[in-house]
Protein backbone atom coordinates (compact mmCIF):
# COMPACT_ATOMS: atom_id res chain seq x y z
CA UNK A 1 0.00 0.00 0.00
CA UNK A 2 2.83 2.31 0.82
CA UNK A 3 4.53 1.62 -2.47
CA UNK A 4 1.39 2.58 -4.40
CA UNK A 5 1.08 5.85 -2.50
CA UNK A 6 4.68 6.74 -3.21
CA UNK A 7 4.30 6.00 -6.92
CA UNK A 8 1.17 8.17 -7.16
CA UNK A 9 2.96 11.00 -5.38
CA UNK A 10 5.90 10.73 -7.78
CA UNK A 11 3.59 10.85 -10.82
CA UNK A 12 1.76 13.87 -9.47
CA UNK A 13 5.05 15.66 -8.88
CA UNK A 14 6.14 14.91 -12.48
CA UNK A 15 2.88 16.28 -13.92
CA UNK A 16 3.26 19.49 -11.90
CA UNK A 17 6.88 19.85 -13.03
CA UNK A 18 6.14 19.43 -16.73
CA UNK A 19 3.06 21.67 -16.60
CA UNK A 20 5.08 24.39 -14.95
CA UNK A 21 7.82 24.14 -17.57
CA UNK A 22 5.22 24.33 -20.35
CA UNK A 23 3.75 27.49 -18.91
CA UNK A 24 7.21 29.03 -18.61
CA UNK A 25 7.99 28.19 -22.27
CA UNK A 26 4.72 29.70 -23.45
CA UNK A 27 5.42 32.88 -21.53
CA UNK A 28 8.90 33.19 -23.02
CA UNK A 29 7.80 32.46 -26.54
CA UNK A 30 7.76 35.60 -28.66
CA UNK A 31 4.82 36.31 -30.93
CA UNK A 32 5.82 35.58 -34.55
CA UNK A 33 5.04 37.99 -37.33
CA UNK A 34 2.35 36.95 -39.77
CA UNK A 35 3.82 35.23 -42.83
CA UNK A 36 2.64 35.83 -46.40
CA UNK A 37 3.22 33.19 -49.04
CA UNK A 38 4.33 35.51 -51.86
CA UNK A 39 7.58 35.61 -53.79
CA UNK A 40 9.95 38.54 -53.70
CA UNK A 41 9.07 39.13 -57.33
CA UNK A 42 5.45 39.88 -56.41
CA UNK A 43 6.49 42.07 -53.47
CA UNK A 44 8.32 44.36 -55.87
CA UNK A 45 5.20 45.18 -57.89
CA UNK A 46 4.37 48.18 -55.78
CA UNK A 47 7.80 49.63 -56.40
CA UNK A 48 8.24 48.92 -60.12
CA UNK A 49 5.70 47.58 -62.60
CA UNK A 50 4.94 47.35 -66.31
CA UNK A 51 3.88 50.99 -66.53
CA UNK A 52 7.14 52.19 -64.97
CA UNK A 53 9.17 50.08 -67.37
CA UNK A 54 7.31 51.42 -70.41
CA UNK A 55 7.72 54.98 -69.16
CA UNK A 56 11.46 54.41 -68.88
CA UNK A 57 11.64 53.28 -72.50
CA UNK A 58 9.56 56.24 -73.67
CA UNK A 59 12.02 58.59 -71.98
CA UNK A 60 14.95 56.85 -73.67
CA UNK A 61 16.21 57.91 -77.12
CA UNK A 62 13.94 56.89 -79.99
CA UNK A 63 16.38 54.16 -81.09
CA UNK A 64 15.91 52.31 -77.80
CA UNK A 65 12.14 52.48 -78.09
CA UNK A 66 12.28 51.29 -81.71
CA UNK A 67 14.42 48.30 -80.78
CA UNK A 68 12.06 47.42 -77.95
CA UNK A 69 8.78 47.69 -79.88
CA UNK A 70 10.01 47.29 -83.50
CA UNK A 71 8.31 50.50 -84.60
CA UNK A 72 8.47 54.27 -84.18
CA UNK A 73 6.81 56.00 -81.24
CA UNK A 74 4.37 57.69 -83.63
CA UNK A 75 3.21 54.35 -85.06
CA UNK A 76 3.04 52.89 -81.55
CA UNK A 77 0.71 55.72 -80.55
CA UNK A 78 -1.32 55.38 -83.75
CA UNK A 79 -1.88 51.65 -83.26
CA UNK A 80 -2.57 52.16 -79.56
CA UNK A 81 -5.37 54.58 -80.38
CA UNK A 82 -6.88 52.11 -82.86
CA UNK A 83 -6.81 49.03 -80.66
CA UNK A 84 -7.16 50.84 -77.32
CA UNK A 85 -10.95 50.37 -77.02
CA UNK A 86 -10.53 46.61 -77.54
CA UNK A 87 -7.84 46.06 -74.89
CA UNK A 88 -8.78 48.67 -72.29
CA UNK A 89 -11.64 46.60 -70.86
CA UNK A 90 -11.46 45.78 -67.18
CA UNK A 91 -10.59 42.14 -66.68
CA UNK A 92 -11.80 40.78 -63.36
CA UNK A 93 -9.50 37.77 -63.73
CA UNK A 94 -6.43 40.01 -63.53
CA UNK A 95 -5.19 40.79 -60.07
CA UNK A 96 -3.46 43.88 -61.39
CA UNK A 97 -4.87 46.78 -63.34
CA UNK A 98 -2.58 47.00 -66.39
CA UNK A 99 -2.75 50.25 -68.40
CA UNK A 100 -3.54 49.97 -72.10
CA UNK A 101 -0.12 51.07 -73.32
CA UNK A 102 1.57 48.53 -71.04
CA UNK A 103 -0.63 45.73 -72.39
CA UNK A 104 0.30 46.71 -75.93
CA UNK A 105 4.01 46.86 -75.06
CA UNK A 106 3.92 43.41 -73.43
CA UNK A 107 2.37 41.87 -76.57
CA UNK A 108 4.81 43.63 -78.92
CA UNK A 109 7.74 42.49 -76.83
CA UNK A 110 6.52 38.89 -77.01
CA UNK A 111 6.25 39.09 -80.83
CA UNK A 112 9.64 40.78 -81.12
CA UNK A 113 11.60 38.33 -78.95
CA UNK A 114 9.57 35.13 -78.67
CA UNK A 115 10.49 34.96 -74.98
CA UNK A 116 8.41 32.71 -72.77
CA UNK A 117 5.51 34.12 -70.78
CA UNK A 118 7.48 33.42 -67.62
CA UNK A 119 10.44 35.53 -68.81
CA UNK A 120 8.14 38.41 -69.74
CA UNK A 121 6.37 38.19 -66.38
CA UNK A 122 9.72 38.77 -64.65
CA UNK A 123 10.62 41.56 -67.05
CA UNK A 124 7.36 43.49 -66.65
CA UNK A 125 6.69 42.47 -63.02
CA UNK A 126 3.29 40.98 -63.79
CA UNK A 127 1.85 37.47 -63.54
CA UNK A 128 2.13 34.88 -66.29
CA UNK A 129 -1.66 34.90 -66.67
CA UNK A 130 -1.54 38.66 -67.24
CA UNK A 131 1.05 38.26 -70.01
CA UNK A 132 -1.07 35.57 -71.67
CA UNK A 133 -4.22 37.70 -71.57
CA UNK A 134 -2.37 40.76 -72.92
CA UNK A 135 -0.96 38.82 -75.89
CA UNK A 136 -4.36 37.29 -76.70
CA UNK A 137 -6.26 40.59 -76.49
CA UNK A 138 -3.72 42.59 -78.50
CA UNK A 139 -3.48 39.97 -81.28
CA UNK A 140 -7.25 39.80 -81.67
CA UNK A 141 -7.51 43.61 -81.68
CA UNK A 142 -4.79 43.98 -84.34
CA UNK A 143 -6.43 41.34 -86.55
CA UNK A 144 -9.69 43.25 -86.33
CA UNK A 145 -8.33 46.76 -86.87
CA UNK A 146 -5.65 46.00 -89.50
CA UNK A 147 -7.50 43.36 -91.52
CA UNK A 148 -7.60 45.71 -94.54
CA UNK A 149 -3.79 45.67 -94.68
CA UNK A 150 -4.04 42.35 -96.56
CA UNK A 151 -6.30 42.37 -99.58
CA UNK A 152 -6.27 40.98 -103.08
CA UNK A 153 -6.41 43.43 -106.00
CA UNK A 154 -10.03 44.21 -106.80
CA UNK A 155 -9.64 45.11 -110.46
CA UNK A 156 -7.61 44.10 -113.47
CA UNK A 157 -5.91 47.50 -113.33
CA UNK A 158 -4.46 46.73 -109.89
CA UNK A 159 -3.20 43.35 -111.13
CA UNK A 160 -1.55 45.07 -114.09
CA UNK A 161 0.27 47.45 -111.73
CA UNK A 162 1.77 44.45 -109.92
CA UNK A 163 2.75 42.88 -113.26
CA UNK A 164 4.52 46.06 -114.38
CA UNK A 165 6.46 46.18 -111.12
CA UNK A 166 7.54 42.55 -111.40
CA UNK A 167 8.69 43.11 -114.99
CA UNK A 168 10.54 46.31 -114.13
CA UNK A 169 12.31 44.96 -111.02
CA UNK A 170 12.71 41.26 -111.75
CA UNK A 171 12.41 40.93 -115.56
CA UNK A 172 9.46 38.54 -115.45
CA UNK A 173 6.56 39.82 -117.59
CA UNK A 174 2.93 38.92 -116.87
CA UNK A 175 3.84 37.95 -113.28
CA UNK A 176 1.17 39.06 -110.79
CA UNK A 177 2.45 37.52 -107.56
CA UNK A 178 4.85 35.08 -105.87
CA UNK A 179 3.30 32.22 -103.89
CA UNK A 180 4.89 30.16 -101.14
CA UNK A 181 4.08 28.49 -97.85
CA UNK A 182 5.72 27.63 -94.54
CA UNK A 183 5.10 25.24 -91.69
CA UNK A 184 4.92 27.22 -88.41
CA UNK A 185 6.17 24.80 -85.77
CA UNK A 186 4.40 24.61 -82.40
CA UNK A 187 4.10 22.34 -79.38
CA UNK A 188 1.97 19.21 -79.54
CA UNK A 189 -1.70 20.25 -79.22
CA UNK A 190 -3.77 18.58 -76.52
CA UNK A 191 -5.64 15.46 -77.70
CA UNK A 192 -4.78 16.20 -81.35
CA UNK A 193 -3.38 12.81 -82.30
CA UNK A 194 -1.56 13.06 -85.64
CA UNK A 195 -3.61 15.92 -87.13
CA UNK A 196 -0.82 18.49 -86.87
CA UNK A 197 2.22 16.26 -87.56
CA UNK A 198 4.00 17.38 -90.75
CA UNK A 199 6.43 15.58 -93.06
CA UNK A 200 9.33 16.59 -90.78
CA UNK A 201 7.75 14.83 -87.81
CA UNK A 202 7.03 18.06 -85.92
CA UNK A 203 3.70 19.70 -85.10
CA UNK A 204 2.74 22.71 -87.17
CA UNK A 205 0.15 24.85 -88.88
CA UNK A 206 0.60 26.02 -92.47
CA UNK A 207 1.06 29.65 -93.53
CA UNK A 208 0.33 30.13 -97.25
CA UNK A 209 0.99 33.58 -98.70
CA UNK A 210 0.93 35.52 -101.97
CA UNK A 211 3.31 38.49 -102.17
CA UNK A 212 3.49 41.42 -104.60
CA UNK A 213 6.68 42.91 -106.06
CA UNK A 214 7.11 45.28 -103.07
CA UNK A 215 7.32 42.49 -100.44
CA UNK A 216 3.74 43.06 -99.25
CA UNK A 217 1.36 40.18 -98.53
CA UNK A 218 -1.76 40.40 -100.68
CA UNK A 219 -3.27 37.06 -99.65
CA UNK A 220 -2.67 34.90 -96.57
CA UNK A 221 -4.21 31.63 -95.41
CA UNK A 222 -3.09 30.45 -91.98
CA UNK A 223 -4.12 27.68 -89.61
CA UNK A 224 -4.41 24.54 -91.74
CA UNK A 225 -3.17 21.37 -90.00
CA UNK A 226 0.39 20.38 -90.80
CA UNK A 227 -0.55 16.82 -91.77
CA UNK A 228 -2.51 17.97 -94.85
CA UNK A 229 -0.52 17.80 -98.06
CA UNK A 230 0.73 21.10 -99.37
CA UNK A 231 -1.32 20.74 -102.54
CA UNK A 232 -4.37 20.11 -100.38
CA UNK A 233 -3.69 23.26 -98.36
CA UNK A 234 -3.60 25.35 -101.54
CA UNK A 235 -6.71 23.72 -103.04
CA UNK A 236 -8.73 24.44 -99.91
CA UNK A 237 -7.93 28.16 -99.84
CA UNK A 238 -10.41 30.80 -100.89
CA UNK A 239 -7.79 32.14 -103.30
CA UNK A 240 -7.67 28.87 -105.28
CA UNK A 241 -11.45 28.58 -105.35
CA UNK A 242 -11.80 32.12 -106.72
CA UNK A 243 -9.06 31.44 -109.27
CA UNK A 244 -10.89 28.35 -110.52
CA UNK A 245 -14.18 30.27 -110.71
CA UNK A 246 -12.48 33.19 -112.53
CA UNK A 247 -13.55 35.59 -109.77
CA UNK A 248 -10.17 37.28 -109.21
CA UNK A 249 -10.58 39.64 -112.16
CA UNK A 250 -7.16 38.70 -113.50
CA UNK A 251 -6.35 40.52 -116.77
CA UNK A 252 -7.09 38.68 -119.97
CA UNK A 253 -4.13 37.10 -121.84
CA UNK A 254 -2.07 39.69 -123.66
CA UNK A 255 0.91 39.86 -126.01
CA UNK A 256 4.44 39.66 -124.69
CA UNK A 257 6.82 42.23 -126.20
CA UNK A 258 7.61 41.33 -129.83
CA UNK A 259 5.49 38.18 -129.66
CA UNK A 260 2.44 37.42 -131.75
CA UNK A 261 0.72 35.01 -129.38
CA UNK A 262 -1.17 36.09 -126.29
CA UNK A 263 0.09 34.79 -122.95
CA UNK A 264 -1.82 34.53 -119.64
CA UNK A 265 -0.90 36.39 -116.48
CA UNK A 266 0.69 34.01 -114.00
CA UNK A 267 1.81 33.48 -110.42
CA UNK A 268 5.28 32.11 -109.73
CA UNK A 269 5.87 29.33 -107.20
CA UNK A 270 8.31 26.54 -106.38
CA UNK A 271 8.04 22.82 -107.04
CA UNK A 272 5.71 22.28 -104.06
CA UNK A 273 2.81 23.56 -106.18
CA UNK A 274 1.15 22.08 -109.24
CA UNK A 275 1.83 23.55 -112.68
CA UNK A 276 -1.27 25.18 -114.17
CA UNK A 277 -2.01 27.77 -116.82
CA UNK A 278 -1.87 30.53 -114.20
CA UNK A 279 0.78 28.97 -111.94
CA UNK A 280 4.37 28.65 -113.10
CA UNK A 281 6.88 26.37 -111.37
CA UNK A 282 10.47 25.37 -112.30
CA UNK A 283 11.36 22.59 -114.69
CA UNK A 284 12.26 19.45 -112.76
CA UNK A 285 15.78 17.96 -112.90
CA UNK A 286 19.17 19.36 -113.90
CA UNK A 287 19.59 21.07 -117.25
CA UNK A 288 22.64 22.11 -119.26
CA UNK A 289 23.82 25.69 -119.03
CA UNK A 290 22.24 27.96 -121.61
CA UNK A 291 19.23 25.76 -122.29
CA UNK A 292 15.81 27.34 -122.21
CA UNK A 293 14.78 25.17 -119.24
CA UNK A 294 17.71 26.37 -117.14
CA UNK A 295 17.22 29.99 -118.15
CA UNK A 296 13.54 29.78 -117.27
CA UNK A 297 14.34 28.32 -113.83
CA UNK A 298 16.80 31.15 -113.20
CA UNK A 299 14.37 33.88 -114.24
CA UNK A 300 11.57 32.34 -112.20
CA UNK A 301 13.77 32.06 -109.09
CA UNK A 302 14.63 35.78 -109.36
CA UNK A 303 10.96 36.68 -109.27
CA UNK A 304 10.08 34.13 -106.59
CA UNK A 305 12.80 35.48 -104.29
CA UNK A 306 10.33 38.20 -103.28
CA UNK A 307 8.20 35.88 -101.15
CA UNK A 308 11.28 34.23 -99.65
CA UNK A 309 12.54 37.65 -98.57
CA UNK A 310 9.15 38.57 -97.10
CA UNK A 311 9.12 35.47 -94.89
CA UNK A 312 12.76 35.98 -93.92
CA UNK A 313 12.36 39.63 -92.95
CA UNK A 314 9.22 38.95 -90.94
CA UNK A 315 10.90 36.15 -88.95
CA UNK A 316 14.03 38.26 -88.48
CA UNK A 317 12.08 41.09 -86.82
CA UNK A 318 9.29 39.12 -85.13
CA UNK A 319 11.48 36.44 -83.63
CA UNK A 320 8.57 34.56 -82.13
CA UNK A 321 8.46 32.87 -85.57
CA UNK A 322 12.01 31.57 -85.31
CA UNK A 323 11.32 28.75 -82.87
CA UNK A 324 8.42 26.48 -81.90
CA UNK A 325 5.54 28.44 -80.38
CA UNK A 326 4.49 26.79 -77.11
CA UNK A 327 0.78 27.49 -77.46
CA UNK A 328 -2.36 25.85 -78.83
CA UNK A 329 -3.16 26.02 -82.59
CA UNK A 330 -5.80 28.77 -82.39
CA UNK A 331 -3.45 31.07 -80.49
CA UNK A 332 -0.54 30.24 -82.80
CA UNK A 333 -2.73 31.18 -85.77
CA UNK A 334 -3.59 34.53 -84.16
CA UNK A 335 0.08 35.27 -83.45
CA UNK A 336 1.23 34.43 -87.01
CA UNK A 337 -1.57 36.49 -88.57
CA UNK A 338 -0.71 39.42 -86.29
CA UNK A 339 2.92 39.30 -87.48
CA UNK A 340 1.78 39.27 -91.12
CA UNK A 341 -0.52 42.26 -90.60
CA UNK A 342 2.19 44.21 -88.75
CA UNK A 343 4.61 43.39 -91.59
CA UNK A 344 2.35 45.11 -94.14
CA UNK A 345 1.55 47.99 -91.78
CA UNK A 346 5.20 48.73 -91.06
CA UNK A 347 6.21 48.33 -94.72
CA UNK A 348 3.65 50.97 -95.73
CA UNK A 349 4.38 53.33 -92.84
CA UNK A 350 6.56 56.33 -93.69
CA UNK A 351 7.98 56.51 -90.17
CA UNK A 352 8.59 52.80 -89.48
CA UNK A 353 9.48 51.54 -92.97
CA UNK A 354 13.21 52.21 -92.52
CA UNK A 355 13.13 50.81 -89.00
CA UNK A 356 11.46 47.59 -90.10
CA UNK A 357 13.29 47.14 -93.41
CA UNK A 358 16.52 49.19 -93.34
CA UNK A 359 18.82 49.46 -96.33
CA UNK A 360 20.57 46.18 -97.04
CA UNK A 361 18.03 43.86 -95.45
CA UNK A 362 16.66 42.66 -98.83
CA UNK A 363 18.46 40.54 -101.39
CA UNK A 364 19.70 42.78 -104.20
CA UNK A 365 20.36 41.72 -107.77
CA UNK A 366 22.37 43.88 -110.17
CA UNK A 367 22.72 42.26 -113.60
CA UNK A 368 22.74 38.79 -112.09
CA UNK A 369 25.11 39.55 -109.20
CA UNK A 370 23.15 38.67 -106.07
CA UNK A 371 23.99 40.36 -102.79
CA UNK A 372 22.29 38.43 -99.97
CA UNK A 373 20.18 40.52 -97.61
CA UNK A 374 21.14 40.94 -93.97
CA UNK A 375 18.08 38.94 -92.88
CA UNK A 376 19.84 35.77 -94.05
CA UNK A 377 22.44 36.20 -91.30
CA UNK A 378 19.74 35.45 -88.71
CA UNK A 379 18.56 32.17 -90.23
CA UNK A 380 21.11 29.94 -88.52
CA UNK A 381 19.45 27.82 -85.88
CA UNK A 382 15.95 28.52 -87.21
CA UNK A 383 13.65 25.75 -86.01
CA UNK A 384 10.36 27.10 -87.34
CA UNK A 385 8.95 28.29 -90.68
CA UNK A 386 9.86 25.05 -92.43
CA UNK A 387 9.47 24.95 -96.23
CA UNK A 388 6.62 23.08 -97.89
CA UNK A 389 7.29 19.60 -99.15
CA UNK A 390 8.06 19.26 -102.86
CA UNK A 391 6.13 16.47 -104.56
CA UNK A 392 6.04 15.46 -108.26
CA UNK A 393 2.69 16.19 -109.89
CA UNK A 394 1.39 15.56 -113.38
CA UNK A 395 0.59 18.81 -115.19
CA UNK A 396 -1.86 19.45 -117.99
CA UNK A 397 -0.55 19.80 -121.52
CA UNK A 398 -1.81 23.38 -121.79
CA UNK A 399 0.08 24.36 -118.61
CA UNK A 400 3.29 22.84 -119.96
CA UNK A 401 2.77 24.69 -123.22
CA UNK A 402 2.47 28.04 -121.42
CA UNK A 403 5.69 27.36 -119.50
CA UNK A 404 7.51 26.38 -122.70
CA UNK A 405 6.42 29.63 -124.35
CA UNK A 406 7.72 31.68 -121.44
CA UNK A 407 10.99 29.73 -121.66
CA UNK A 408 11.24 30.44 -125.40
CA UNK A 409 10.64 34.12 -124.77
CA UNK A 410 13.36 34.28 -122.11
CA UNK A 411 16.01 32.98 -124.53
CA UNK A 412 14.86 35.16 -127.47
CA UNK A 413 13.14 38.55 -127.27
CA UNK A 414 13.02 38.61 -123.46
CA UNK A 415 16.65 37.62 -122.84
CA UNK A 416 18.80 39.68 -120.47
CA UNK A 417 22.53 40.04 -121.05
CA UNK A 418 23.71 38.30 -117.89
CA UNK A 419 21.37 35.31 -117.71
CA UNK A 420 23.73 32.77 -119.28
CA UNK A 421 26.38 33.59 -116.69
CA UNK A 422 24.19 32.56 -113.77
CA UNK A 423 21.70 30.09 -115.23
Amino acid sequence: MCDDTERMAACAAAVVLFSGQLLINQAKRKQKKRRWWVSSFNKSRSRYNATDMLSDFVREPSKTFENFCRMSQDDFTFLLNKIGPHISKIDTNMRQCIPTQARFAIALRFLATGDSYKSLSYLFKVSIQTVSRCVDDVCKAIMQELREEIKLPRSSHEWLEIAEEFNGKWNFPHCIGALDGKHCVMQSPIHSGSEYINYKGTFSIVLLALVDADYNFIFVDCGCQGRISDGGVYRNTEFHKKLCRSELDIPQPDFLPSKEEKMPYVFVADSAFALTVNMMKPYAGNHNKGTKERVFNYRLSRARRIVENAFGIMSSVFRVLRKPILLQPDKVTDIVMTCVLLHNFLRRSKKSRQIYTPVGIFDTDHEGVIQPGSWRNDQEGMSSLLPLRSLPRRAAVTAKSVRDKFAEYFVTNGAVSWQNNYS
